[in-house]
This record gives C-alpha cells, sequence and structure tokens, in this order.
C-alpha cells in the first residue's frame, strides 16, 4: 500500500479532494462561546461567524491531543501503508505539529511530520504533492521531501478587516493591533517562517483584495502556478480575487481552489478574511 498521507482540518480542502488524494483528516477543537465542537464534524464556518458577531465573544482553539494523532497513524499502519506524511499547520501557529511528533516518536521512523509553516491551501499543495509522489510509487522519504519542496514553493498574504481576532488569539502582539485600530487601517499579513507578520496597512477593503492581486503576482514570479482562495462570510472578496488573478496570470494558472476558511482560522481573523496562496509549480524537465 502507498505511503498515506495525513492534514489537520486547517487546510479547508474539500471533501472530493480529500477523498482523490487519498489523504486523512484530524480535525483540530473549536469553543465558541462555551460550545466546544470538531472543526468541519461538528463545527463550521457559518457557526463561527455567528458566534463572531455578537458583542461578547469567547473563540479558542486547541490543538488534536497526541493520542487522536497516534489512533490516526495505527489505524493506517495496520491497513497496510508503507508509512506516513503528517502535514500541518505552521508551529508557530499551533501545537498541531508538536502534538503530531510526539505521536509519531512512539512509531519507530514509519511517520514523518511536515511543518507546513502556514495554513489552508498552504497545508493543501503540500499534502497534494506528497499524496501525488505517494502515488507514484516514492518511498517514506520521497513523499515527505515531495511534501517539504512543496513548502518551499508556497506563499500565503492575507487581508483582515481587523487586527483585534488575531490580538485576542495571541498571534500578533497588542503594539500591532493597537497601530491598525488607531489609524483605522486594514492589514495585510503574511507567515514569512511560519509567524503572522504585518506586512503593510491599506485604508479600504478593496484596496486590501487589489493590493492581495498585485502581492500574488510578485510572488508568483514568472513560473507557472496553483493558487488557493480563501475567504470567511465574504464570497465577493473571493471571486474578485480570482477573476483578478485569473486574467493577470493567464495560461500560466493551472488549478485554482476555492473555500470558506473554517472556525478555527475564523475565530483567530474574525469574518471578511481574504487570502491568496501562491504555488509555484516545478520546472518542466523537457528534454
Amino acid at each position: 500500500m502507498p505511503v498515506a498521507v495525513v492534514i489537520d482540518s486547517t487546510a479547508y480542502l474539500s471533501p472530493e479532494l480529500v477523498r482523490a488524494h487519498r489523504l486523512t483528516v484530524v480535525p483540530l477543537t473549536v469553543v465558541l462561546n462555551g460550545a466546544e465542537g470538531l472543526e468541519g464534524v461538528e463545527t463550521h464556518p457559518a457557526d463561527a461567524t455567528l458566534a463572531l458577531s455578537g458583542r461578547r465573544v469567547t473563540a479558542t482553539t486547541s490543538r488534536p491531543a497526541p493520542e487522536q494523532f497516534a489512533q490516526t497513524y495505527r489505524r493506517l499502519l495496520d491497513a497496510g501503508a508503507d508509512g506516513i506524511v503528517s502535514v500541518h499547520l505552521s508551529a508557530g501557529l499551533s501545537g498541531t505539529v508538536e502534538a503530531a511528533r510526539l505521536a509519531a516518536a512512539d512509531l519507530g521512523g514509519r511517520v514523518e511530520v511536515v511543518d507546513s509553516r502556514s495554513a489552508g491551501m498552504g497545508i493543501g499543495f503540500p499534502a497534494i504533492a506528497a499524496a501525488t509522489a505517494a502515488a507514484a510509487g516514492a518511498d517514506l522519504i520521497g513523499v515527505r521531501d515531495a511534501a517539504l519542496a512543496a513548502v518551499d514553493r508556497t506563499t500565503v498574504w492575507f487581508y483582515v478587516d481587523t487586527l483585534e481576532f488575531l490580538r485576542r488569539g495571541g498571534r500578533i502582539n497588542a503594539a500591532e493591533a493597537l497601530l491598525g485600530t488607531a489609524l483605522s487601517v486594514k492589514p495585510i499579513m503574511h507567515m514569512p517562517d511560519g509567524a503572522i507578520v504585518l506586512r503593510e496597512k491599506v485604508r479600504t477593503a478593496s484596496r486590501g483584495v487589489a493590493r492581495l492581486v498585485e502581492l500574488a503576482i510578485e510572488a508568483a514570479g514568472e513560473n507557472e502556478v496553483d493558487l488557493g482562495v480563501h475567504h470567511l462570510a465574504a464570497p465577493q472578496r473571493a471571486e474578485a480575487l480570482l477573476a483578478a488573478l485569473t486574467e493577470r496570470l493567464g495560461d500560466r494558472l493551472h488549478d485554482t481552489y476555492v473555500s470558506e476558511a473554517g472556525a478555527v482560522v475564523a475565530a483567530h481573523a474574525g469574518p471578511g478574511l481574504a487570502c491568496v496562496v501562491v504555488h509555484r509549480r516545478p520546472p518542466v524537465d523537457r528534454d
């Protein structure tokens, strides 16, 4: 049986894509106003949007327990998997990678854990690369290396309406949040080395989307690319973002994936999120 690929729920892949690439998803937990649920199983984007629209809201998230990973890994290995590559949410944002590594440590080198240094399709593109390598017959190290190479070729940019949710969740510092609020600006964020960093500020949501397009084009360079576009309660922004990038990239654009971010990202980014993930395809050897 080929090497199995495991992801967590913050990749936000469609069920069809998960099935097509034979991925296994381990969900994170979200607590919204005291109600706990597994992301994508018991708690969905609409639940988070509704909760976050209230004046008084508490929203927290927690990583899967190591035992959740251990049970998943054992099940896949018992079913005949030659090994497992497990690709997860940035260690700079969550303890998910740590939990996966704790579980993997007891399985004799049969599980390789990859830190995506990202979220959303920043996990999805490395996972798809790993699954494609596995389907082609690559061994455990080959599948891991395919995921790592895709991590290095992937860039994430996102816009949020306010820095307040990121501040509450401890994903940025209070000074950055205060700056954004005081100036009534709209922040553009990115994730160098897996941590969320304020890149620049714009004055309006429309300018935010336009700036995401410009940054994505810069990230693409002269490469052929795949795109992931995420939003939270802002489908029009996602549509505008994808339409502009499709026009600008032309025939250099290959696969596109559009999805609403789930409750974990919602708890920390808030409604209005627009995100673009650029995956630069490796050069094709034409010899």
